[in-house]
Order: C-alpha cells, then structure tokens, then sequence
C-alpha cells in the first residue's frame, strides 16, 4: 500500500533567504568559534567587540539575528520532521529543534539537507529517549527526503523480466532506483506516519513494520511490505543474486510472495536494470 505525501515537494524545496550576518557586515574581527557558540545559544554572551559596522555595539542587532536564525532553522526542522513534530507537540518540538541545532549547526546553506542526526539525537535527548519508535519515524522522514533528491533513472521494462529464461533470471541482479529507500523497524513506524499524515488512516497497532520509499514520478510514496518484504529489499539493495534475495525472504517468511513484490517494484518504477 503506498500513499503520495501531500505537499511535499513544497517541503523540500529551496532553502529560505540567510539573514544578514552581523559578524560578515562588523568589519570587527570577532572569533567565529565565539559567534557560532552564542549564536545558537540565548544563555551565552553577545561576542565582545562585536560592532555594527558604524562603530556601535551590535548588542540589539545580535539579538535579532540570533533570534531570526534560531526560527529559521527550527522552522526548517520542523518542515523536515511534520510527524515528528506532530508526536511531540508544536511547543516541545520548538525546544527539541532549539537544543538540536545548539548540537548539530547547520554546515550547509541547503537547508533541505539538515537534520541527518535527528534519529540518534532522539535516542539520547532526555526527553525523548524512552519513547522508542521516535528515531525510526525520523528515520523513515530523512528517507522521504532522501528519495526526494535522488537521482532520476530509466525504469526497466517489465518485457526484459518476461522473456529471460529462468535459470538466467534467478542468476541476475536486479538494480533498483536511487530513490529506493528501506527502512525497517520493529516498531509500526508506517501505522504511526499515516496516523498522523493521513485523513482516515487507522489508529496503529503494536507490531513490527518494513517501509519501502519508492518515487514513482515526482514525489516519493511510502509502502507498508509484508512480512519478507523487508528482507528482498534489503538483499536486492546489497546486490545480491535473485535467488539469493527469494532464499533470504522465504527464511523470514515462507509465505513471502515474489509475485506481488515484483508487480509493486515494477509498478513504481523502481527497478532499472537487470545483470548477470
């Protein structure tokens, strides 16, 4: 089951004007290991000597800017993460999104880019850390993301599947899209996403979830996979052999059916190529 996530080439588009720096525009050299630091901190102190470029403190002009930024890029956290923020609150995710960027500042001007070490600093940020399925939902929201921006390629036309022998088939690789992406959890992080993305989505249950990300034309649609699923993906992507993926799919799930894995790779153009 895949479903179109609304908006969101909106979401991911470019990144929003950068606010004039004070410390470019000073003329006053002032360490910029000093700026960042109170820059991404209101606690810490405005850097000494910092002027206006007419010979004034930049007090008041520093504050704004740190301000500015602070809302920018917490803005842009919170476009990257909508179920995340969602989960949390629009009032703690402002203080989870102002202690990340204190963490992990920007070190790109793409903003689309940012937030990479959003999983893992949900695991350790105290207040979230014991509540288990938040890093997989950030996970499986850079994937979105990801699958977004990655490269276009030439789907593989389902004829080449139908006329290679079978010996030689199960003997071949099959290539997947760029902008595959599989993100396996044991927490039902696809449930938990269209709940809280989704009009009408049921209420999720507690069990384990495979998601494949598949863009079919311009945005990326997610898929619940079933049980095996997960596994022929996860061959398929380390490149390894067609029989060897059904092999690892059927030891997880001897229900597991080719069949319908394939009309869903097909489908969605999400195979390319085919080699020995």
């Amino acid at each position: 089951m895949g479903q179109r996530c609304p908006g969101l080439a909106h979401a991911r588009g470019r990144s929003p004007a950068r606010p004039s720096d004070p410390a470019e525009s000073s003329g006053v050299n002032v360490d910029q290991d000093t700026f960042r630091q109170a820059l991404l901190d209101p606690q810490a102190p405005r850097p000494a000597g910092l002027s206006d470029g007419h010979g004034q403190d930049a007090g008041r002009r520093f504050d704004v800017y740190r301000n500015n930024v602070t809302v920018a890029l917490a803005d842009a956290l919170e476009t990257a993460f909508p179920t995340i923020a969602k989960l949390v609150g629009a009032q703690n995710f402002k203080l989870l999104a102002t202690a990340y960027l204190r963490q992990h500042p920007p070190t790109s001007p793409l903003m689309m880019f940012y937030g990479k070490e959003m999983p893992a600093f949900l695991q350790s940020f105290e207040p979230t850390k014991s509540i288990g399925y938040l890093p997989d939902i950030a996970r499986l929201e850079l994937a979105l993301r990801h699958s977004y921006h990655a490269a276009d390629a030439s789907p593989l036309d389902p004829s080449v599947l139908q006329s290679t022998p079978p010996d030689t088939l199960m003997a071949s690789k099959l290539k997947l899209a760029p902008a595959t992406r599989l993100v396996r959890s044991q927490w039902p992080i696809f449930a938990i996403w269209a709940f809280n993305t989704l009009p009408g989505a049921p209420k999720p249950t507690m069990s384990a979830q495979d998601t494949l990300i598949l863009r079919p034309d311009l945005d990326p649609e997610p898929h619940l996979l079933p049980p095996g699923g997960g596994a022929f993906v996860a061959a398929l992507l380390e490149g390894t052999l067609l029989a060897d993926a059904i092999e690892t799919a059927t030891n997880e799930d001897p229900a597991f059916d080719l069949s319908a894995m394939l009309a869903l790779l097909l489908s969605n153009n999400a195979l390319t190529d085919l080699k020995d």
